[in-house]
């Protein structure tokens, strides 16, 4: 088995059994002050990956481009592939941050019968889609264990995400969607030899944490309950800065709950920061407008420069004398 996986597996383990153990033993521990560390990191994490990238210099226009570039009115050019002004850009940023376009239009190649042949990986852009919205879904799900009064759009996400009613207590699909998508991303890693040769322990142990997550809410809400009144007196008190740790909780609430706080802890120092990442990337929020328009580095530092009409007023006599051309010989 690829070493990578096997650290992952084992990290994700270890922490779940710590999360268990831990909450037991050490509640203000793992109830307060690991949840306020890990918050603390992950907001401070964010801001200092975010404000390194804001002064990164970026002297040239670098966006990734496909098709046609604008040029004579008369030529059509792809617009949102190879945008030329501030609206295209925009479009494209939109159809990238929302819809994964880039990707849907990712292709994989094969042979077969001798020759390669491309395809879609629909697939991929389909489960990566379900798995960045269904995470963000039982995000904003889970904020009513923070806010009282409960917003009502929070009531009507949680009323969509449960429209099949069923059973009870009912079925939230997002949990189920997020981890499957999850295991058919970890699955994708294994399975395919080409992602496997280059998947790393940054590759398999976020998308294990987040499975992790997923499938120990699952199991709290429709396996081993937990009382949601203690939880929410917990997470309120929390929210308010007042801590409580109520007792009779539960080792796997509290497995789940540190699990959570190493995501956010580890967040911003992970290849998961490119949801931050995609709105500052030169390649995709610039307009490749290079030839219509002259951009100057602003880095550059202010130097005299010399014409060559000035170096042959300084130098023209020895120029002269030793044989050279000179355009002017006086």
């Amino acid at each position: 088995m690829n070493q990578h996986l096997l650290y992952s597996l084992a990290a994700v383990l270890v922490l779940g059994l710590i999360g268990y153990a831990g909450g037991s033993g050490m509640p203000y521990l793992f109830g307060v002050i690991i949840p306020y560390a890990a918050m603390v990191l992950f907001f401070a994490g964010f801001a200092m990956r975010m404000l390194g990238w804001v002064k990164s210099p970026v002297p040239f226009r670098i966006p990734t481009t496909c098709g046609q570039q604008q040029s004579f009115s008369w030529i059509q050019h792809s617009k949102y592939d190879n945008p030329s002004n501030k609206r295209d850009v925009l479009v494209r940023m939109l159809l990238e941050i929302f819809l994964f376009r880039s990707l849907f239009r990712n292709t994989k190649n094969e042979i077969r019968e001798g020759k390669v042949v491309y395809n879609l990986e629909i697939w991929l852009w389909l489960f990566g889609l379900i798995f960045h919205y269904s995470f963000l879904v039982v995000l904003v799900r889970h904020l009513r264990f923070f806010l009282e009064p409960i917003p009502a759009l929070l009531k009507v996400v949680e009323m969509l995400d449960g429209i099949l009613q069923i059973g009870l207590p009912g079925i939230l699909l997002s949990g189920f969607l997020l981890l499957g998508a999850a295991l058919f991303l970890f699955a994708r890693r294994i399975l395919i030899p080409q992602v496997r040769y280059i998947s790393l322990t940054a590759d398999y142990f976020p998308v294990l944490l987040i499975a992790s997550i997923a499938g120990t809410g699952i199991l709290m809400r429709y396996v081993a309950k937990v009382d949601i009144f203690t939880v929410k007196q917990m997470t309120m008190s929390l929210a308010t800065f007042s801590p409580v740790v109520p007792e009779g909780i539960g080792g796997l609430f509290y497995a789940h709950f540190f699990l959570v706080c190493v995501l956010f802890a580890y967040f911003p120092f992970s290849k998961l920061m490119h949801s931050g990442g995609i709105f500052l990337s030169p390649t995709r929020n610039m307009a490749n407008n290079s030839r219509a328009v002259r951009h100057i580095n602003p880095w550059n530092p202010k130097l005299k420069f010399v014409t060559y009409a000035d170096y042959e007023d300084e130098f023209r006599e020895k120029m002269i004398e030793a044989g050279l051309p000179v355009e002017k010989k006086e």
